[in-house]
């Protein structure tokens, strides 16, 4: 094989691992999307779907770990509560993902990846439903950050780890600047105490709002190419 040959095959095998990672992310922000758009629905039948059997669910300070796990978060913890066991939507209930702002990084040998997504909620119970239980929230806002991993099997894309951080709360009326209820939705028990608990929970707990926390980003620096490191933090005068 001559030398320009064996740059043409070179050249032809870099196009080839560019091309497929391109594939890959595109596949991994339709992945999350699909993602959104069935737990706006609360067709959470259909969210386990998206996971790979050893995958991880981190949400309100718990882990919920395996398909038993996330099973138990996602049909017996959400679907009780917000859809009475139904999985699908019901009249008079609201619960908008919108995912957005992915930055997905694909190993090289294009068998796992990590993104970072941003969720914005727009959620409640329409006031034709009754009023809501005490640890309920009639209408609310609710933004948080993902920094998840997916693994490649069989030729497709699943999601191994989901991790959810919210970022914060506020409720229609007051926003979030007079957000108080910093411990709503937090998972405080562990299965099989608790039926619907977690798996473990996470210590030390995540900040919430007011308290503003960065979620730890997968990737480096586009530039300086430095991984994130937290400086110490100075109190207000």
């Amino acid at each position: 094989m001559s030398k320009k040959t064996k740059q043409l095959a070179a050249e032809i095998a870099a196009l080839r691992q560019e091309l497929g990672i391109l594939r890959d992310k595109q596949a991994i922000k339709e992945l999350q999307y699909a993602y959104g758009y069935y737990l706006d629905k609360c067709l959470y039948d259909e969210v386990v779907d998206l996971f790979a059997d050893d995958c991880e669910v981190r949400f309100g300070g718990g882990r919920f770990i395996g398909k038993p796990g996330i099973k138990r978060l996602f049909l017996d913890r959400f679907r009780q509560r917000f859809t009475g066991g139904y999985n699908g939507p019901i009249d008079g209930f609201l619960l908008d993902h919108q995912q957005m702002q992915g930055i997905i990084s694909v190993a090289a040998n294009r068998k796992s990846a990590k993104a970072r997504f941003r969720c914005f909620m727009q959620a409640g119970t329409h006031i034709s439903q009754g009023p809501v239980a005490a640890d309920r929230m009639q209408q609310w806002w609710e933004g948080g950050i993902y920094e998840n991993e997916y693994v490649g099997e069989d030729g497709l894309w699943k999601i191994r780890i989901l991790n959810y951080n919210v970022v914060f709360f506020g409720d229609f009326e007051n926003g979030w600047a007079a957000w108080e209820r910093t411990e709503i939705g937090r998972i405080t028990t562990t299965w099989p105490e608790d039926p619907i608990g977690a798996d473990e929970l996470i210590s030390p707990s995540p900040g919430r709002w007011p308290m503003t926390p960065v979620i730890p980003f997968h990737y480096k620096h586009p530039v300086s190419g430095k991984k994130w490191k937290p400086a110490k933090r100075k109190k207000p005068k």
